[in-house]
């Protein structure tokens, strides 16, 4: 009898709302009846179609991890535009309860790597601006993206309610995650998963670097070594690749746009491997 191998499996920025990505879903199944699957975030935008895709996910695989992405986070017409901001992320959370999907809100999970057990850490911290030039304010660089016409819809579409601005909103998550993080025994190990890329490196590798404000937070530049992380999960760049920083694994998981994988003609179409045991 053949041993069954287990592997953790990660992808994000799945964007369902696009016809040739739903159709990528009922390829995305595990190698073996208990693989586990990230999912970095960028289900889709509408609530019905996040439920639709991760319940389907879950079906498939033995754990799904979801954290958010900022299109869950959009307040389209015709789909719930009275949830905005926390009171959205909140209703996702209680969704994704419903379908068996793991939260930033819940019990992190523990991987039994061959090595010694790896707590997952699903995270939702946003980004406040402070990815941007040097020497620029942040409202500087707003306003120099405005003049460049390079702006993320964000602006109009992710409302930061209760919460007075996204700046406040990322503060108060990242106390918020900070928290969860320092209750990790000392001794145990991580892996961290994000929408956004926690180091404002990966982001030097946009074509428009004005973009990359709306891209994190410098207040997560050292929790890859803080948190003991051997590896890092995230999505949002639509530029899939891995790379080690400080000995550590980071992976941009995306599938992004179908408009992008042809033009790059090399996407990855499914989920990548993070890990394997035995």
């Amino acid at each position: 009898m053949e041993a069954v191998v287990t592997s953790l499996y990660a992808v994000s920025d799945l964007h369902v709302g696009h016809t040739d990505n739903r159709a990528l879903i009922d390829d995305m199944l595990p190698s073996s009846p208990d693989d586990w699957l990230i999912v970095a975030g960028d289900v889709a935008e509408r609530i019905a179609q996040i439920r639709d895709t991760l319940a389907r996910l879950r079906e498939s695989w033995s754990r799904v991890i979801w954290v958010p992405g900022n299109h869950e986070l959009w307040c389209m017409k015709n789909d719930r535009a009275d949830l905005r901001g926390e009171e959205r992320y909140r209703h996702l959370v209680d969704m994704c309860r419903g379908i068996d999907v793991t939260t930033p809100e819940d019990e992190m999970p523990v991987w039994p790597d061959d090595s010694g057990p790896v707590v997952i850490v699903p995270l939702f911290v946003l980004y406040d601006y402070s990815f941007r030039d040097a020497g620029m304010s942040a409202e500087e660089a707003l306003q120099d993206a405005y003049d460049k016409g390079i702006v993320c819809t964000d602006e109009f579409l992710l409302d930061p309610e209760p919460y007075p601005t996204r700046q406040a909103w990322c503060a108060q998550r990242v106390r918020e995650s900070q928290r969860r993080l320092d209750l990790i025994p000392r001794e145990s190990k991580t892996i961290l998963v994000n929408h956004y890329p926690l180091k404002r490196i990966h982001t030097r590798r946009l074509f428009h670097q004005t973009f990359a404000q709306w891209c994190g937070t410098t207040a997560t530049e050292d929790w890859h070594t803080r948190y003991r992380a051997t590896d890092v999960i995230f999505g949002h760049l639509h530029i899939p690749g891995s790379s080690v920083v400080d000995g550590v694994r980071f992976h941009e998981v995306s599938i992004g746009y179908p408009r992008e994988r042809r033009y790059r003609g090399n996407s990855p179409l499914a989920p990548r491997l993070i890990r394997t045991l035995s």
